[in-house]
């Protein structure tokens, strides 16, 4: 019997156990890259949720200073960008590891020869480190150009209607065109940086290993350390460089992290302008409004309203007028807590209006906006999003108090027609309906409206009125009115010129006393009357018979 040979044996050992190992460390990989995964995830989760929780909490004052699609790039492509930083730090590790083992490993073959190649290590940190402001720098413009594209892409689509009933669909690209361009300018630069980064660090490499030749091959040659000791320690220098390589390109690499992660954490940190002293619960509130010598400014030369005083009694029907920059929206802004002013005091029946939980008191605050804006969805969402637990019977029930229910037979499915993106798929006066319909649903005890200036119809005009009417009849309304109807009823007009009142009263009596409201009215609101109607068409019918 063949007796087997040690040495294919030892073979037969050497190939499992090269097997062995080649399977531990693919697991391990394994591993290692499907935690990193689970991680990348775990942080990209976290980040966004954070970023756009604070972006849905900041006031209105923080979207004046930021464009939206700036806060979009900053929550998608930055939290992205952010992510990439755990990667870096796993492998940062796992390279750190390679490194200790490495050293051991030349240590044990030829201390003089490792403690050149250790020499050239502060050389490549040094090069590295020199290269990090440069590329903090260029990633920094990089990531502002691609947040620039972002936002005059959303612009671009936003707008779309506009420019194609101006025709200016070429107009539209050459902007975003030069946006671009200007996104690739930065881009290539900041391409050339980080290019720049590992030649320059393989160059000094290069001289060490050339270094380590020489030194080694004299020494070789001088019987000093053996031919094979040699290159074995040559075959682990070129092993340890990779590494090395990788902890040496760590801070230039992870400039793009660093600075994503300062967009998205100015994001996060960037404090509210509107200050509440404390978060009180609300009672049910009977509406009373109180200005005492009010001061607010959106920018601090500028001011809008200066020790301004108003009150406005519980369930009355308040009307604003007054040429464009008066202050009518801004008194709105201020009542909704969605801007912070400067100085005096605003009471809601005799409580600081800085001293209520917010969440508590904009649930009693119905706001209709001058453009009312739908999300995408049924409408029977749009009107549920104030009071998501009503139900479909209690909303069919109230939109039938509005015309008999004549508004919903325009809309294909009724309740259940889509809106459509912004509510593209309503007209005008459908989209009012529908928003003045979620303040119905929700029973607030304040109402702000800013009318829509867009003519509607004489029936849904009519329509309009009689929802408006079921908001009013139970509310302290404050009303911005463009409409002739809304201001006749309203119980008391207040006339405003930059920020100050300067005329009040009700329609008849302000309109009798030839004042500015008087101007006012020839300019904005006769044109709506009857008697101007009647006039017009007399005049219209005379001119036709000559």
């Amino acid at each position: 019997m063949l007796q087997e040979d040690p040495q294919s044996s030892l073979l037969y050992l050497i190939t499992l156990a090269l097997l062995g190992v080649g399977a531990v460390v693919w697991m391990a990989n394994w591993a290692r890259r499907r935690a990193i995964t689970r991680v990348i995830g775990d942080v990209i989760l976290d980040l966004r949720k954070e970023a756009f929780r604070a972006t849905a909490s900041h006031d209105m004052s923080f979207y004046d200073e930021h464009a939206s699609g700036k806060v979009v790039s900053r929550i998608t492509s930055d939290t992205q960008e952010f992510a990439q930083v755990s990667i870096l730090l796993a492998e940062l590790t796992t390279q750190m590891v390679q490194v200790i083992i490495l050293i051991i490993v030349l240590f044990q073959i030829d201390v003089r020869l490792t403690m050149i190649v250790l020499a050239m290590l502060p050389f490549l940190f040094l090069a590295s480190w020199g290269f990090r402001r440069w590329a903090r720098s260029v990633i920094r413009r990089a990531m502002r150009a691609v947040a620039n594209v972002n936002a005059s892409i959303k612009e671009a689509v936003t707008g779309i209607t506009v420019a194609k009933n101006f025709r200016q669909e070429e107009a539209i690209y050459r902007e975003f065109e030069s946006v671009n361009r200007q996104s690739y300018s930065v881009n290539i630069r900041r391409g050339f940086v980080l290019a720049l980064v590992f030649p320059t660090l393989n160059a000094l490499m290069f001289v060490g290993t050339a270094i380590v030749i020489f030194v080694g091959g004299l020494s070789a040659a001088q019987g000093a350390i053996a031919v094979g000791a040699w290159y074995l320690f040559l075959r682990s220098v070129d092993r340890f460089w990779f590494p090395v390589l990788g902890l040496s390109s760590f801070w230039s690499q992870i400039q793009g992290g660093l600075s994503a992660a300062e967009r998205v954490f100015s994001l996060i940190d960037a404090e509210s302008a509107v200050v509440q002293t404390a978060h009180l619960q609300v009672p049910k509130l009977s509406g009373e409004i109180r200005f005492t010598d009010v001061d607010f400014r959106y920018r601090p030369d500028e001011p809008v309203l200066e020790a301004f005083n108003l009150t406005i009694e519980p369930g009355e029907d308040l009307a604003l007028v007054g040429h464009t920059g008066a202050g009518k929206s801004s008194i709105v802004k201020l009542v909704t807590r969605f801007y912070e002013f400067q100085g005096g005091q605003i009471l809601v029946d005799g409580l600081d209006i800085r001293s209520l939980d917010l969440r508590d008191y904009r649930r009693q605050i119905g706001l209709v906006p001058q453009n009312p804006f739908l999300f995408s969805g049924t409408v029977l969402e749009n009107i549920r999003y104030a009071r998501p637990n009503a139900t479909e019977t209690e909303i069919g029930d109230l939109a039938h108090r509005i015309g008999s229910g004549e508004w919903m037979e325009a809309l294909p499915e009724g309740l259940q027609s889509e809106a459509g993106e912004r509510g593209k798929l309503l007209s005008m006066g459908q989209r009012q309906l529908v928003s003045l319909m979620r303040v119905l649903i929700q029973r607030p005890a304040i109402f702000v409206l800013d009318e829509a200036t867009a003519s509607v119809d004489p029936f849904t005009e009519s329509q309009i009125q009689q929802a408006l009417q079921l908001i009013l009849a139970d509310t302290t309304s404050i009303l911005i009115a463009h409409r002739l109807s809304t201001v006749r009823a309203s119980d008391r007009i207040i006339v405003l010129r930059h920020g100050s009142i300067i005329e009040e009263g009700d329609h008849e009596r302000l309109l009798s006393s030839g004042g500015h409201y008087a101007e006012l009215y020839n300019t904005y609101f006769r044109h709506q009357s009857l008697e101007y109607v009647q006039q017009s068409r007399a005049a219209a019918l005379a001119a036709s018979t000559d």
